[in-house]
């Protein structure tokens, strides 16, 4: 069994990674699911809907890392129990779109740098010990720089700035969010795959195939 983790910021083309990962690892034959969080088809992420429509206010910080943390991490115990448990234990290759690793890269930045190293022991414990929902294999970090995953954002929402959620309008907030998975991918072991070149995206086959040699070393037992 194998569970593989393709994280970034918002615009930096995850979505679009791990459906061709997904669909590169069908073609040959091994059993893969692709997961994605958070789970908006379930009730189970509706706090999470609240706060990032921002019902509990309108600035990521209006939510403490903790509380904010919680609501994701219910998520994930609940898509775990309820929809790919039987198929991870089976053999299934997990393949997720975030996963508890995005409450490193965009809840540690709202506490004082002197306590990031707590609050990664505290999520890793919360969700892989406390909740019991696996731990990643391999996570692959998407590093796209904030203006261009921005402008990728304002072409997905045909330029309308106002579908953004809270975490996506807060230009401060993404930077921060860099720089907290810098920390935790140098801490915990990230792949992390460069997704621009002078300043511009890479094209999408390039970035394919990256992350496919990643993954490559975990097929060995498939």
């Amino acid at each position: 069994m194998a569970l593989v983790v393709l994280e970034g910021l918002d615009g930096s083309g995850k979505g679009t990674q791990t459906g061709l990962l997904r669909q590169g690892l069908e073609d040959r034959g091994i059993p893969v699911r692709q997961v994605t969080f958070p789970d908006y088809q379930s009730p189970s992420s509706a706090l999470v809907k609240m706060y990032l429509g921002g019902e509990f206010g309108t600035d990521p910080e209006d939510v403490n890392a903790w509380a904010a943390s919680t609501f994701y991490a219910v998520d994930r115990y609940a898509s775990y129990q309820k929809d790919w448990k039987k198929d991870y234990q089976a053999g299934t290759l997990i393949l997720c779109d975030r996963y508890a690793t995005s409450n490193l890269v965009y809840q540690m930045g709202k506490l004082p740098r002197e306590q990031w190293g707590q609050y990664l022991a505290w999520v890793e414990d919360l969700e892989y010990e406390k909740l019991g929902i696996p731990r990643p294999d391999a996570v692959l970090y998407l590093d796209m720089p904030i203006e261009i995953s921005q402008k990728l954002l304002l072409s997905r929402y045909q330029g309308d700035s106002g579908k953004k959620d809270i975490h996506e309008s807060h230009l401060e907030f993404l930077r921060s969010c860099r720089e907290c998975a810098r920390f935790a991918g140098e801490r915990l072991g990230w792949k992390v795959i460069s997704c621009e070149n002078g300043g511009e995206p890479l094209p999408v086959e390039d970035i394919r195939r990256a992350v496919a040699e990643a993954v490559e070393p975990l097929l060995i037992n498939y």
